[in-house]
This record gives C-alpha cells, sequence and structure tokens, in this order.
C-alpha cells in the first residue's frame, strides 16, 4: 500500500530524487568514518573517480608528490584512501603482524586460466594463504640460492651482450635501450624459470606480442584498480568465467598460455620430480636448478602446491620479473650519462678494480655476483636510481583492520586503505637531504652508519613486510652483474645529447624514449 502511493511520486519528481541521492551519496563519502580532517585534492573525498581521472594521466607519482608536498604527511587520495609519506609509517603500515592485508587492487592484476582466477602470491589477499603458499616457495627466492643463479644468469648476460655488439656496438646504430634492456630481463626470466632463453635478444623482437600484451594490460589495471568492481564488469565478467569454464569461451590471457607452454615442454620432467624429488645429478647440475624445478620440488615437499600454483608462479615471473628489473636497469644507465661526472668515476672504480685483481680479467668482460658486491660506488649509483626513479608509482595499498589501527599518532578507522608512495618516500629531504630531487650518489657513502640505515630503511622500492618482492634477490643479481659488465664492455652515449626521457605511470613507472648509441669500449 505504502509502495503504491510513493512510487507515482518518484516517477513524477525523479530528477529532484536522484539529484538528492546523488548529493546524499557525495557527502557520505566525504565525511564517512571523518575521513575529511586529512586535506588533498578537493575532489578526493567525494569519489574515487577523480583518482581514476588523475590515474589516466600516467604520471599520478608526481601528483602525490605535490599534494604531499602542500598538505603534509597524511594526504587523502579518496572516500576511503589516505598517503602516509613519513618513513615511519613504513613500520606501522607494512609491519609483522599487524592484521592488514591487501586491498583490492591487486586481484585486479591476477591472471585467469580456465575461467578461473589464478591467484598469486603477489595479487591475493587472503594473508593465510600467501603465508602458505610463501613458505612453500621461499628457499627458491632466498639470497642463498643466488649462487645457483648465477650461471644461469651469466649465459644470458653473455649472449645478450655479444647481440649489442654485432646489432649496435659495430653498427653504430641507435638503440631503444629501454626496450633492449627489457627483451634483456624477460630472457633471463626464461632461463631462469624454465632453462631456455625465449627469444626476444635473439629475434630482437617482442616474442608473441608479450610485451604489448604488458603494456596493454597494465594501462587497464592501473585506473581500473581505482576502482576494483570495474573489473567484475569489463574483464572477471562472471558471465564470461562461467563461458570459459564450461568451454564455450577458450581464450585464454596470453601471459598465462605463454607460462602454460613453456612448461608444457617440461611436463614429464615436472611430474617426475613433483612425485620422486629432485634427483642427486639434478642437483650437481653445473648450469644451476630452474625455478621450474625447485616449484616442481616444492609441489613434492608440500601438497599445497599444487599445479595451479606453480604455473600461476611461473606467471608472476613473467608479470613483475621483466618489468621491474628493466625499469630499474634503465634508470642507472640513463642517470649515469645524464651526469658525466658520475659515468666517468664509476668507469674509474671498475677499471681499479681490474687492474688490481677484485675484478677478474675475463675474456667476455663479465663481472661475478660477488665481485660486484665489491665496488661501492656502483651500490652508490644503483641505490640513487631505485631512490630517484622507484618501479611501483603508486601507494602500495593496505586495508585497516576491523578494529582499526595507529598510524603516526593518529587513530585510522577499520576498513580504511592506506599506503605509502616510493617516490613520495624517496624524496623527503630530513631523510636524504635537501637536494632531494638530484641524482647525487655520493649521498650513500658520505652517511654515517646510523643515517645510513635510516636512509635505506626509508626505501620502498620492492615493498615492505611480509609482502616484500619475493624476486627481490633474482633482480638484485641481475642489475648488479650487468651494469659493470656493460661497462666493461661499451661506452654508451644519448642518441641526442640533452634529450630527455618520457616516463608512463601505469602502476610502474616505465620509460620511453630512451634512445642511445654504443661503442665497443677499448681500455
Amino acid at each position: 500500500m505504502l509502495v503504491n502511493e510513493i512510487l507515482p511520486l518518484l516517477v513524477r519528481y525523479w530528477p529532484v530524487v536522484l539529484i538528492s541521492v546523488s548529493l546524499a551519496y557525495l557527502l557520505n563519502n566525504k565525511y564517512w568514518k571523518g575521513l575529511n580532517r586529512y586535506p588533498g585534492h578537493w575532489a578526493a573525498g567525494y569519489s574515487n573517480w577523480w583518482r581514476l581521472w588523475d590515474v589516466s594521466k600516467w604520471n599520478h607519482q608526481w601528483t602525490t608528490i605535490a599534494l604531499h608536498r602542500e598538505h603534509g604527511d597524511v594526504v587523502r587520495l579518496g572516500p576511503n584512501v589516505l598517503s602516509f609519506s613519513d618513513p615511519r609509517a613504513i613500520k606501522a603500515i607494512y609491519g609483522l603482524n599487524k592484521g592488514v592485508y591487501k586491498s583490492d587492487f591487486y586481484p585486479v592484476q591476477g591472471a585467469v586460466s580456465k575461467g578461473r582466477p589464478l591467484l598469486s602470491l603477489f595479487s591475493t589477499t587472503d594473508e593465510d594463504f600467501h603465508a602458505k603458499y610463501r613458505r612453500c616457495v621461499n628457499n627458491a627466492f632466498a639470497m642463498t640460492s643466488l649462487v645457483n643463479y648465477e650461471p644461469l644468469v651469466n649465459s644470458t648476460l653473455i649472449y645478450w651482450l655479444d647481440r649489442t655488439q654485432e646489432l649496435y656496438g659495430n653498427t653504430g646504430k641507435s638503440c631503444n635501450f629501454s626496450l633492449w634492456l627489457q627483451y634483456f630481463a624477460f630472457d633471463v626470466i626464461g632461463e631462469l624459470t624454465w632453462s631456455k632463453r625465449l627469444g626476444f635478444v635473439e629475434g630482437n623482437k617482442d616474442v608473441d606480442n608479450i610485451l604489448g600484451f604488458l603494456n596493454q594490460f597494465f594501462d587497464y589495471v592501473a585506473p581500473v584498480g581505482q576502482i576494483p568492481i570495474l573489473d567484475r564488469i569489463l574483464w572477471k565478467n562472471p558471465i564470461i568465467l562461467f563461458a570459459q569454464r564450461i568451454g564455450l569461451d577458450k581464450r585464454i590471457h596470453p601471459v598465462t598460455l605463454f607460462a602454460l607452454n613453456r612448461s608444457n615442454e617440461r611436463a614429464g620432467q615436472v611430474e617426475k620430480i613433483k612425485r620422486f624429488g629432485l634427483s642427486d645429478d639434478e642437483k650437481a647440475n653445473p648450469r644451476g636448478i630452474d625455478l621450474l624445478s625447485k616449484f616442481a620440488q616444492a609441489s613434492h615437499d608440500h601438497p599445497f602446491m599444487d599445479d595451479d600454483r606453480i604455473l600461476s608462479t611461473c606467471t608472476s615471473m613473467i608479470f613483475a620479473g621483466s618489468e621491474t628489473t628493466a625499469i630499474s636497469l634503465s634508470s642507472v644507465f640513463y642517470f649515469m650519462v645524464k651526469h658525466p661526472y658520475v659515468y666517468s668515476k664509476l668507469m674509474q672504480e671498475i677499471d681499479d678494480a681490474v687492474a688490481n685483481g677484485t675484478i677478474e680479467s675475463r675474456a667476455d668482460k663479465t663481472v661475478s655476483w660477488p665481485e660486484a658486491q665489491k665496488l661501492p660506488y656502483l651500490d652508490a649509483v644503483v641505490q640513487e636510481s631505485f631512490r630517484v626513479h622507484p618501479g611501483p608509482g603508486f601507494i602500495l595499498e593496505r586495508v585497516v583492520p576491523p578494529q582499526g589501527m595507529q598510524i603516526l599518532g593518529d587513530f585510522i578507522p577499520g576498513g580504511t586503505i592506506v599506503g605509502c608512495n616510493a617516490w613520495a618516500l624517496h624524496r623527503r629531504p630530513e631523510v636524504f637531504g635537501a637536494d632531494v630531487d638530484t641524482f647525487r650518489p655520493e649521498r650513500w657513502i658520505e652517511a654515517s652508519p646510523e643515517k645510513l640505515k635510516e636512509m635505506k630503511a626509508a626505501m620502498l622500492q620492492f615493498g615492505a613486510g611480509a609482502r616484500t618482492c619475493i624476486g627481490k634477490n633474482i633482480s638484485l643479481l641481475e642489475i648488479y652483474k650487468l651494469v659493470p659488465s656493460f661497462l666493461r664492455r661499451f661506452e654508451i652515449e644519448l642518441e641526442h645529447p640533452g634529450a630527455e626521457w618520457k616516463t608512463h605511470n601505469a602502476w610502474f613507472v616505465t620509460q620511453k624514449e630512451f634512445n642511445t648509441r654504443f661503442r665497443p669500449r677499448e681500455v
């Protein structure tokens, strides 16, 4: 009866009703949980559409830095989203046993197989699931495992250096260096995961359009991740996923297919390891044990590590393994050539190390991991590159537990999304000095032990806490080997001196128009 009376009024005055409901929704967002006490862009408190719009400009890191410099340590990025730029917030948000968990931004990045999301270490929001999963594969990514992986990395590194000389060093042709470094990173992932280079360097091309797909994928993830429900409408639509499960839609995520095909080539060996474990001969392989074998061994040791999780872990290697390492390598070389005194000083350190025997004078001019650890200026250049241009360009989102928590002395209500942006953290003058916008590796050498500890604690290049990037050690192995090895063989210069690269922040801040020329180096 009441419905019959109200419904005609709603129909008659629908414009008023629509405006009233919309205003109520926006005002509720603005004042919900009392987060209106935190400053930010005027539109951020009303709707996440502002953040989606800003992210779609592909330079969100600069927006975040500007907001923090204008408003202080805590900035509101959305109705339920707070960004913290004080390094003390790292421990509060990402420290162990805090009860926080990843937001719905991360499942948007998950791959799909046969209509079902592949839960990975990176994309899962379930902390218990993550802890159980990580225990299965921790050994494969431990620092002690680097000894096993160095021969695999070395194989691709030597091949990449030879191809660099053939394609660019001997010809003087221009090189899209960021792309060429990504080809290297991709082939290293192939060698590390499947003991097989994937053909990016050999063909000097994007194999199976994987890089093209990843670029499109991250361009989708970045804005859609700001309003994750959109992903359930656009890509992970329940109707589409159901069609895939019953076989009506046979499409498969290209990266998943790529990883599946590579793993299927070794299906017999993987099944044997899963049943019986690694043999003594496999453990003694002088080329090292690849990650697929270690994942199969993990399946032998932990029933939790089933076929889907082996596939998911291999897929994650493709997603994150090439992108972040290539970004870091590009940063090292770009800032080095943009600062000639840094280039000269680093070359002097490398040449002196060869002369005094710290670096073995090999015919292929490669530098080993232990040798690279003895080059303090190289370490300073790498750390400063991480600081000035970290890979992730958004806050690393976490959800406050239901009971709420204290961050920087403020009580943050349960369910609030909080996080830190590496770009803002890495530019804190009280931590890194007044010249935070300047590339100056010396800051890492001049710092006292206490100051150095403070600086390293403020770095978020690889994340922090239990969800620190599990592939961090592999990425460091690649970077610390490639940079000095390349510099021993080649001189590098910008194709157009004075040219500035362009960056593209689609979750990871990639670089474009970094065009260089190389010359074989004579010592």
